[in-house]
């Protein structure tokens, strides 16, 4: 097991070398990046607001303040419609939070604009249990929402109580109610988990497992505990740390109580009864990312929103999009990101490879994949490379590292706005100060 967990470490440190300068971000004017050459473009549309803020979340998100939160989202529709005027054309749209669905109304006409200006075939939006009543299913589902997301975390009790969710969102059997009333409403219902929670033990975690496999759910996502520096220390004070050391027993756990009922299609999301839709960063081959505190990928660079309410407002009302920052990703690591991703959605295909990024490729990737091979992560097949269960193990730790990243960039963005989130009562406590480039975001 020692030798196990020194490899693991190995692994996790040659990624983080070889992926230091992702998020190397620098300012930039703010314009509409053109759109890409070519591929599939999914619309990621951020809504950060939340009835309570949990200790253990790193996103970008505020506590819900209703006449706030619809100003909120006419300037988010403001800012698609500059996407749309710019040329850009989505195949789909994820809308993630924060709790999207904290004004149901605002929501289903920011869907229907969307619908209206690129037809797309998809539609995610992300809840939580007890936003699945009547009077908001009803409108999402003929809104044509196509897949429903419930941010679950946990049906223990106990658990949900560290969390600080228990009193706001409902214990297990309140869960297990909710999700019973929204099941068959909507093409996929996705229930989201957490694992590796301090207080967790195998017991409560195959609970988990075997009330997911009893309800209505044809998706599951089961994420490890992750989080950025702050908020580690946030949970040191109300919920603990988490456990590396049993991070795969609980990943193998997970594997064998969900099969066959479950297959996977990505190393943490689980579909029941074929293919699901997965997460916008592993389906899609660009994406962009609208509303504060959201990031874009298009053509090989990554761009960043202000993660100011108040700037993004300014700004949408100045003519302008969100964005602030940017950073054009090297060749090497265009290819090291499509590698990660496409082997975390569980194939790298061949020619999907050479046609997105030319003969290049599989040179400039080519020490990644010989180790992979080499340890029993991936396999060759006729197309490409999919991942072992090993390897689906692995590579949940370099998402996990890359996501841990982006959390770090995130607290690092919101520690220059602290004083406006400190005035609506959602700073962190002891936000770190780090010193940035883009300072006025």
């Amino acid at each position: 097991m020692a030798g196990r967990g020194l490899l693991e470490s190995l692994l996790l440190a040659a990624f983080r070398l070889r992926t230091r300068g992702f998020l190397a971000m620098e300012e930039c004017p703010g314009g509409v990046p053109p759109p890409p050459r070519e591929g599939n473009v999914t619309l990621y549309l951020h809504v950060p607001f939340c009835r309570a803020l949990c200790p253990f979340c790193s996103f970008h998100r505020v506590m819900h303040e209703p006449a706030l939160a619809r100003r909120y989202f006419q300037s988010l529709r403001q800012e698609v419609l500059r996407y749309h005027e710019a040329g850009h054309r989505f195949s789909g749209a994820y809308f993630g939070g924060g709790t999207p669905t904290s004004e149901p109304a605002e929501l289903v006409e920011t869907i229907a604009l969307v619908r209206r200006l690129f037809g797309v075939a998809e539609v995610s939006v992300e809840t939580n249990p007890r936003d699945l009543r009547p009077e908001i299913l009803g409108p999402l589902r003929d809104a044509g929402v196509t897949r429903l997301s419930v941010g679950v975390q946990s049906f223990d009790d106990r658990l949900l109580r560290e969390m600080g969710r228990l009193d706001q969102y409902g214990g297990g059997d309140e869960i297990r109610e909710c999700v019973g009333r929204a099941a068959g409403l909507f093409p996929t219902l996705n229930l989201d988990l957490i694992y590796n929670i301090p207080d967790q033990d195998l017991a409560s975690l195959e609970r988990d497992l075997e009330t997911v496999r009893g309800l209505g759910a044809n998706q599951v996502s089961f994420y490890p505990l992750m989080a950025a520096p702050s908020t580690r220390r946030r949970m040191i004070g109300s919920m603990g740390l988490p456990e590396g050391s049993r991070l795969r027993l609980f990943h193998r756990t997970i594997l064998s109580r969900l099969r066959p009922d479950f297959t996977p299609t990505s190393c943490w999301c689980f579909s029941r009864g074929g293919k699901g839709t997965d997460e916008y960063v592993i389906d899609a081959d660009h994406y962009v990312g609208v509303g504060s505190g959201a990031f874009s990928y298009l053509d090989g660079t990554l761009y960043a929103t202000s993660f100011s309410l108040q700037a993004y407002e300014a700004r949408i009302g100045q003519g302008l999009c969100g964005i602030v920052s940017r950073h054009r990703l090297g060749a090497g690591d265009r290819c090291r990101l499509a590698l990660l991703t496409r082997l975390f959605g569980l194939g790298l295909d061949r020619e999907w490879a050479l046609r997105h990024h030319g003969p290049g490729f599989f040179r400039k990737v080519r020490a990644e994949l010989l180790t992979l091979e080499c340890l029993g992560a991936a396999r060759r097949n006729a197309g490409g490379w999919s991942p072992t269960d090993r390897g689906m193990y692995w590579l949940v730790l370099m998402m996990s590292a890359f996501y841990e990243s982006v959390n770090g960039y995130r607290e690092a963005m919101r520690a220059h706005v602290a004083g406006e989130l400190r005035a609506m009562d959602v700073a962190p406590p002891a936000m770190v100060q780090t010193a940035h480039p883009i300072a006025r975001i």
